[in-house]
């Protein structure tokens, strides 16, 4: 058995991916803000605005919470691939979005492309194949 980080990257996946998750109750929050301001620009009787910004908040939100669900869910794959050992690309593909998600997203990322590109690694990886 070669000597791999895994099962550690697997738990971290797991963990990142979970924590997203938790994160992306921020979004509603912030949809929740919105939909307040829009009632109390509708509520206010003289509105000489072109346009409601709650409605803006509202969707940068909802665009948000949906970014960060995906996100979250397809961490938790990688996580669930990389126990498998199967889907190396994906895996991979995963390791570089986790890169754009913040700083535990960027050392958790860095370190996974670090072990996902030995060779002993990939090798597993593709066993199934040969």
């Amino acid at each position: 058995m070669p000597n791999n980080n895994l099962n550690t990257f697997r738990v971290l996946f797991l963990v990142y991916g979970i924590l997203i998750l938790v994160f992306s109750t921020i979004f509603l929050l912030y949809m929740g803000f919105g939909f307040f301001f829009l009632q109390l620009a509708e509520a206010e009787a003289n509105n000489d605005l072109p346009f409601n910004p709650g409605s803006i908040i509202v969707v940068i939100g909802s665009v948000g919470f949906v970014i960060a669900v995906i996100i979250g869910i397809l961490t938790i794959m990688a996580s669930n691939y990389i126990k498998a050992v199967k889907h190396y690309n994906f895996v991979f593909a995963m390791g570089i979005v986790v890169c754009l998600t913040g700083i535990l997203g960027i050392i958790l990322g860095v370190f996974a492309l670090i072990e996902f590109n030995k060779p002993e690694t990939r090798a597993l990886f593709y066993a199934d194949k040969e």
